[in-house]
């Protein structure tokens, strides 16, 4: 067993906070300075020398936090620590994750590499956009799921006519896992989008009158999709809709499309800082998960436990 030691980038030091205090350790110390022209250059100022150090940051917005991330687990790296874990809560450029187009980048694996050639040993994240990013890594990935936080909220609320509803077409498999967990019917949403952030249509499939209807998704940005999807559910004769995302990225005029949507409250967690509050959004913690997955990982035991 070597010594685990906690660290945090700039971007993520609330949440970081809150994981190690749940772990049962404090943070690390390392100072993150700066240049006049924003060139970042962190330092360890405590020894990491044959430590097990996991690196907390989510990476959004994400070019500035990433590089700062892998500058981190270079540092690690020369400092001679045993193994570094790059913990993103969050993991920035995940929806270009394959090339759906001509001439574009699949941004997911060029981050995948990034990671890797700065020398992270291990990555642990939550509710990557798909699934299958897992694979573009050639090292151990632990994926932790949103439904560990999400499902005890969502039984707790008592909902009698609950019924789960996909945002989209690509969100089934996740809003599915949710219906089958509590024995209920889903639907979705299908939309058409014009451009990135912009849907030009969108219908829904299945019935929901006189239904509480919960959508699923991974991550919610400009609040576009939800919101209009809430909006046609309503008009369809639910009772009530309410959106749950695992990351509230919330750009562009999101938190002003959500003051005026009909949904009841969307629940995101803490992965992405809030820029705002809103009476709307309810914040949900991940740092126990994250500290159950660092205790099972230094402990070599499985973390098939925190899945539901």
């Amino acid at each position: 067993m070597t010594e685990v030691k906690l660290f945090s980038g700039t971007n993520s030091h609330k949440l970081a906070e809150s994981i190690a205090r749940n772990y049962g350790k404090k943070l690390g110390d390392l100072t993150i300075s700066k240049f006049s022209d924003g060139e970042m250059s962190p330092s360890f100022n405590e020894s990491v020398r044959g430590c097990t150090v996991f690196l907390i940051q989510s990476t959004n917005p994400s070019s500035d936090n990433l590089m700062e991330l892998c500058l981190m687990i270079d540092a690690a790296k020369r400092a001679s620590a045993y193994k570094v874990c790059a913990v993103i809560p969050y993991y920035g450029y995940a929806r270009q994750d394959r090339k759906d187009r001509p001439r574009v980048s699949i941004a997911a694996k060029l981050v995948a590499n990034i990671l890797t050639s700065a020398g992270a040993d291990r990555i642990m994240t939550c509710d990557l956009h798909a699934g299958q990013i897992q694979g573009f890594f050639d090292l151990p990935l632990d994926h932790l799921n949103g439904s560990a936080i999400f499902v005890p909220y969502l039984e707790g609320l008592g909902l009698d006519n609950l019924i789960f509803a996909a945002p989209d077409v690509g969100g089934v498999a996740r809003a599915r896992s949710y219906a089958k967990h509590f024995e209920v019917e889903m639907v979705v949403c299908d939309k058409h989008r014009k451009r990135a952030n912009e849907i030009a249509s969108m219908q829904v499939i299945g019935d929901v009158e006189g239904k509480d209807v919960v959508l699923i998704d991974d991550l919610v940005d400009t609040a576009g999709t939800l919101c209009k999807a809430a909006q046609i559910i309503m008009d369809k004769g639910a009772n009530s809709v309410r959106a749950i995302a695992t990351h509230g990225v919330l750009s562009g005029k999101a938190y002003e499309n959500i003051e005026n949507s009909v949904l009841t409250e969307l629940v995101v967690t803490d992965t992405i800082t809030m820029k705002q509050k809103s009476d709307k959004i309810r914040i949900l913690t991940v740092a126990d998960l994250f500290a159950k997955a660092i205790h099972a990982v230094t402990g070599n035991t499985s973390i098939s436990a925190l899945f539901i």
